[in-house]
């Protein structure tokens, strides 16, 4: 999977004279004292501009001007009107657009559609600076400044939205972005290789016209490309299989029986050679139904996101075309993902690592987290339904070489303000996938799985964790540092294939507690969610306490938790509550299942039909919890602890015919109805309404005064309002606090496309548990199965752990999914 041009091959542009600039330009007055006349592009962003190889606009605006091109940024324009995104004058090439690090939906509002009132990519964590939907407001305003500049848009929320997509927060299946936004080209998953081959395309005088075929792109089209084969979806709803290495040489030569007689002369003939035959998938599109079909069908839309998933290997995807209407959106083939050296390139830019100037002293606290990580591989195949990683980054692992780290971590030292000596992570999407790879290049270039490690590990796949190790130790050993931690969640599955992985961590690496993240306890719901059965937890929870009693230290397994995912019952939130209490935890940051673009849990939550097999209308159902009172059931169960939940635990319980576990005992799971509890939940119900947002029923708006301050409710500004009432009291997760972070907890990598880069979009996609409390020892069930809610008597007494309550606040990173 080699790419046609490498990415710092490319003839440098005429404006690399004016060198490099120590930030890049957010004002007319920058661009003077570097003596520019004008930006050959300007980069339109969400987020804050901070110079650092964590933040998406900084890595793609350092990479075009190592190009030569002239860059400047528009950070968090006011939208109001076109003035703001005419600040840095015309752009001669293009405009760069994207929401930010994060789909600003997800940034705006909670899995409840509640509005967030923090951003923690804006100076001060104010909420309010980036518009809903913010790709779609910035293409129009750009496109009103001029008209006859090219719009390239990117970033997590235009990736997520390549083709026709559900859209949980206003429940409807939404057109391709590139449609609404008017945009002239959209870049998916990381965009350096793909923007870098469209900048120096559009500086050497093409048109967007004549750049319809690069990979990693998406464009609107009358037609398909011509000289391309077109194959109906529905004829390839079926894994694919590897595809054989044609043999080279002649088949089939005569050979002689005798070997004592000479071979007999043969009458000399031309040698013909042929082409080499053509891969299946190459010159081939996928035609998936139109988005008039998939907005009327379900059945079709699980159908056709299943094929997407399948189309995401660059070694082997097709492109895809669905019809608009009379037009086609046309998706090339992925970009092929960066070699170590380009790796090393993109991370070895001159970045300042700190925010712009322009901000003072205010905190930016996305950039307060990571400030001091180190981002050392991209991509995760684990594959997870509710994750969007594979979507934007895809399954293979990019990773830099040990010299690059090692020299970043010198210039945190060198160049981080207040730096103490300790590097708060080296990981990605994931703590323990650094250069593990398919060890087959055949296979891995045809394979079509969704997961290599789900439902078993892949034999294919290298799961030698070596490489990890020795970067573990040549970066304790850097003068100057003193702790190396590892913040981002292990994927305890394959670390447990080489527990000396798991010695080196609980030695050297924990800062007391690690987190991890099973997301579930009961088959049903982790089948749904392509995550390993609870013995793999079981058998790294061994290891791991064993290795950590023999470096002398007592370190705790923190789990996170996913509630109300598909295929969660509520009977498997009891189990999983049980379980939960059993192990003496108690979850701090509770946050239900969250739906983002294209991830194939968001497809079950919308069809009720399971695209990770052979999508069928008869058969392949999936259950899914829907409405606001099931799902702050099962976040409730979660936080068995809280009283406010209590009640609705209680009702819950006894429609179950489970009421022998409301009670005192070890065995129960809440306490009975207590002297005053009743009155008590009475007066704090007296006088709320219920809390309005912009995507409540507009009947039930008009009905409670939509618009006005409803009782302990704070107007947003913008013709909408909160109130604060007992359900949405528990209901803003740490998580939103943290960037909306995934895997390691960092906002994403490079973004024009990058959305998830060094973190997850998020984890996009996942609610999440995150334990308080710690476990000592082993538990109860010492290895056996959690106990069970359909029985009076539950099982084992609860282990009688003592533990210290963990470390809460914005530290706290989202584990691998």
């Amino acid at each position: 999977m080699q790419p046609v041009t490498p990415l710092f091959s490319y003839p440098r542009y005429w404006a690399e004279c004016y060198g490099t600039a120590p930030f890049l330009p957010m004002s007319r007055k920058e661009m003077d004292k570097l003596g520019w006349d004008s930006c050959d592009i300007v980069l339109v962003t969400g987020d804050a501009y901070v110079d650092h190889p964590s933040f998406g606009m900084a890595v793609i605006g350092r990479m075009l001007e190592s190009q030569g091109f002239r860059v400047g940024i528009i950070a968090q324009p006011d939208w109001s009107s076109k003035d703001d995104f005419m600040r840095l004058g015309k752009p001669n090439l293009f405009y760069g657009v994207t929401a930010g690090n994060m789909d600003s939906m997800i940034n705006r509002y909670t899995s409840d559609k509640k509005l967030r009132h923090d951003d923690a990519y804006t100076p001060g964590d104010v909420g309010g600076k980036r518009p809903d939907r913010a790709t779609l407001v910035y293409t129009q305003r750009c496109k009103e400044a001029y008209k006859e500049v090219p719009v390239v848009i990117g970033g997590i929320e235009a990736s997520l939205r390549r083709i026709a997509h559900y859209d949980y927060w206003s429940e409807t299946i939404r057109r391709s972005i590139l449609i609404d936004a008017k945009a002239d080209i959209l870049i998916y998953g990381n965009a350096e290789r793909p923007l870098i081959e469209v900048a120096h395309r559009i500086a050497n005088g093409e048109t967007m016209e004549t750049m319809q075929d690069i990979r990693g792109t998406a464009v609107i089209r009358k037609e398909p490309l011509p000289e391309w084969r077109g194959v109906d979806s529905s004829k390839l709803d079926q894994i694919g299989r590897i595809d054989p290495i044609m043999n080279p040489y002649m088949e089939g030569a005569p050979c002689s029986d005798d070997e004592g007689s000479a071979p007999a002369e043969q009458e000399a003939k031309p040698v013909l050679v042929q082409p080499p035959k053509q891969k299946p998938w190459e010159k081939t599109y996928v035609k998936l139904p139109a988005f008039e079909r998939v907005k009327e069908d379900k059945v079709l839309y699980a159908h056709a996101s299943r094929i997407l998933h399948h189309e995401t290997n660059p070694g082997c995807a097709r492109a895809l075309a669905q019809a608009h209407g009379d037009r086609i959106i046309w998706v090339n083939p992925p970009a092929f993902p960066l070699e170590t050296d380009e790796m090393d390139g993109v991370f070895g830019l001159p970045y300042q690592r700190v925010p712009h100037p322009a901000y003072g002293n205010e905190k930016i606290p996305a950039y307060e987290m990571i400030k001091t990580s180190v981002n050392i591989m991209r991509g995760c195949f684990g594959g997870c339904s509710f994750c969007s990683i594979t979507e934007h980054e895809g399954r293979i692992i990019q990773s830099r070489s040990e010299e690059s780290i090692i020299k970043e971590i010198e210039e945190i030292r060198d160049k981080v303000p207040g730096f103490t000596g300790v590097i708060s992570d080296l990981g990605g999407p994931t703590a323990n996938m650094y250069k593990l790879r398919c060890k087959s290049p055949k296979a891995e270039q045809t394979c079509r799985r969704a997961s290599c490690v789900w439902p078993t590990i892949c034999p294919h796949m290298d799961t030698d964790h070596t490489p990890t190790i020795d970067l573990y130790r040549k970066a304790r050993d850097v003068k100057g540092i003193k702790k190396i931690l590892i913040a981002s969640g292990v994927r305890y599955d394959i670390a447990v294939e080489d527990p000396r992985y798991i010695k080196e961590l609980a030695k050297y690496h924990v800062g007391g507690y690690l987190k991890i993240a099973p997301e579930h306890t009961e088959e049903g719901p982790l089948s749904k969610m392509m995550k390993p059965g609870m013995g793999s937890y079981y058998s790294f929870k061994e290891l791991f306490d064993k290795y950590s009693k023999e470096a002398g230290k007592q370190q705790y397994l923190i789990p996170y938790f996913i509630s109300a995912h598909p295929g969660t019952t509520d009977e498997d939130m009891v189990n999983m509550a049980l379980w939960v209490k059993t192990n003496r935890f108690k979850l701090d940051q509770v946050q239900n299942f969250y739906p983002s673009p294209l991830a194939n849990a968001t497809t079950m939550y919308y069809t009720e039909k399971n695209p990770l097999n052979k999508v069928s209308r008869q058969g392949g159902d999936v259950f899914v919890v829907k409405g606001e009172r099931r799902r702050r059931l099962h976040k409730a169960l979660l936080r068995y602890h809280d009283p406010a939940g209590w009640p609705m635990i209680r009702e819950a319980l006894q429609e179950m015919g489970k009421g022998h576990l409301i009670g005192n005992g070890p065995d129960c799971l809440v306490p009975p109805e207590g002297r005053g509890e009743a009155k008590a939940e009475r007066s704090r119900n007296k006088g709320l309404k219920p809390a309005l947002t912009r995507h409540s029923n507009i009947v039930h708006q008009r009905g409670n005064g939509a618009g006005n301050k409803a009782a302990g409710g704070q107007s947003n500004g913008r013709g909408n309002s909160t109130a604060r009432s007992e359900a949405g009291a528990t209901n803003t997760p740490t998580a939103s606090r943290n960037g909306g972070k995934a895997g390691n907890g960092k906002p994403v990598g490079s973004q024009l496309q990058k959305g998830a880069g060094n973190g997850k979009p998020a984890a996009q996609g996942a609610g999440q548990g995150a334990a308080q409390g710690k476990p000592a020892g082993k538990s109860a069930h010492k290895g056996k199965a959690p106990t069970r809610a359909g029985s009076a008597k539950p099982g084992a007494n609860p282990a009688t752990q003592g533990g210290k309550p963990a470390a809460k606040g914005n530290g706290a990173k989202r584990p691998a999914r």
